[in-house]
């Protein structure tokens, strides 16, 4: 048993010019890892066929997997098919006994698309696999789920084990010296990912297990002295997102959380409920843009709005009381501020936030300043609001 690697090519101008974004790469490395088949390099690549014959004989050298999606459309600039057929078949010799072995070698297998009209092509050449797909996400994803298993039999695959600890409170370079040790004393076959994002960081331990190896130094022995090491700093020891973290700890309590939103405009409510069965612990929330709305919704008194302003720690706690008071909810999560481009102040420039979280006793503030564009502002504004809530209820 051995590791097997794969090489994910996604065909299209439109990817390179910025004008979509490209998730198929993600959810295909995903699927390959979970099944036991490490990606070894992602390419972006335009409609054309050097540019695709070229990459499918560069990445075919180091990869046993190579899976290729877009360029398979019923439209003129859909060549995907077409680069294709010349690469497979362009080098057969026009000779009857020689063209029967040359189509066995390179013999085409169609997956069906359950979810459109373009389908799959499984492709053999020299011991690599390519499998063409639609780029259409929606389809590629029908199509991907007939590929694992194909590729399942095809490999004795080994297990990819990751295991991953959420941390906060904590940046990645205090985190790193913090650490040190634990990570220069790591069995050469575990690997240790800082992935900082939003105030947070991820520590990802990763390692490739054989069956054929079972004395090999068990992940999760380390994982478990990881946690001792940044137990100060642990927000979940499981791949959860901060949305996902905070469902957990409402259910296990059986409290829900209610929300004001100004300068968010519902992203906070959004991220909460993106989680299956969110329900059970969210029980709405008011997007109080205006100040009529903060007055009148959340009884925000119009003396606070005049003499601090809608962005201000005085605001923000009157919101945080007005909705716990509309909703009746166990906690509460109140933000206001200046998202930009347009709106900052001297004494209150773009970026500027308050939040308040707590319940009908007591709450927590904090004035953030953030420093990138209006829609990151909201995102990153937004999972930090989240991350005060779970801190508050722990405090608790």
């Amino acid at each position: 048993m051995k590791n097997v690697f794969a090489s994910l090519i996604t065909i299209g101008d439109e990817l390179l010019i910025g004008q979509v974004v490209d998730t198929n790469s993600s959810f295909m490395a995903r699927k390959l890892n979970e099944a036991g088949i490490s990606v070894k390099r992602r390419v972006a690549i335009s409609d054309n066929y050097h540019d695709i014959y070229d990459t499918l004989n560069k990445e075919s050298v180091d990869s046993q997997v190579v899976l290729i999606t877009g360029g398979l459309g019923p439209t003129k600039d859909d060549i995907t098919k077409d680069a294709l057929c010349q690469y497979f078949e362009g080098k057969m010799i026009v000779n009857q006994e020689a063209e029967d072995n040359v189509r066995n070698l390179f013999e085409c297998t169609v997956i069906q698309n359950k979810r459109g009209s373009a389908p799959g092509m499984v492709f053999k050449k020299e011991g690599v696999i390519f499998i063409s797909m639609p780029g259409v996400p929606y389809e590629m994803e029908g199509i991907m789920e007939e590929v694992i298993p194909y590729l399942t039999k095809k490999f004795e695959l080994p297990v990819i084990v990751h295991k991953t600890i959420l941390t906060a409170g904590i940046g990645e370079s205090a985190l790193a010296e913090k650490i040190v040790d634990f990570e220069n004393n790591l069995p050469a076959d575990i690997k240790l990912a800082y992935l900082p994002n939003y105030g947070m960081v991820r520590l990802r331990l990763s390692s490739v297990i054989f069956a054929n190896r079972p004395d090999e130094p068990t992940i999760l022995q380390e994982f478990d002295k990881l946690k001792v090491l940044v137990r100060d700093y642990l927000v979940t020891d499981e791949d959860d997102s901060m949305e996902i973290v905070l469902g957990k700890l409402l259910s296990s309590l059986g409290k829900k959380v209610s929300t004001a939103e100004s300068c968010t405009g519902g992203a906070i409510g959004a991220l909460i409920t993106s989680v299956p069965g969110s329900s059970a612990y969210f029980e709405g929330s008011v997007v109080s843009y205006s100040y009529g709305i903060k007055n009148k919704i959340l009884q925000v008194k119009e003396e606070t709005l005049e003499n601090f302003g809608a962005v201000s720690e005085e605001t923000v706690k009157e919101m945080l009381t007005g909705i716990l008071d509309k909703f009746s909810t166990d906690y509460g999560i109140a933000v206001s501020g200046i998202m930009g481009p347009d709106g900052g102040t001297p004494d209150k420039p773009v970026g500027t936030v308050w939040i308040a979280v707590g319940d009908k006793d007591k709450c927590m503030t904090r004035c953030l300043h953030q420093r990138y564009k209006r829609s990151k502002n909201i995102e990153v504004t937004s999972v930090m609001a989240i991350n005060m809530l779970r801190e508050f209820i722990k405090k608790s």
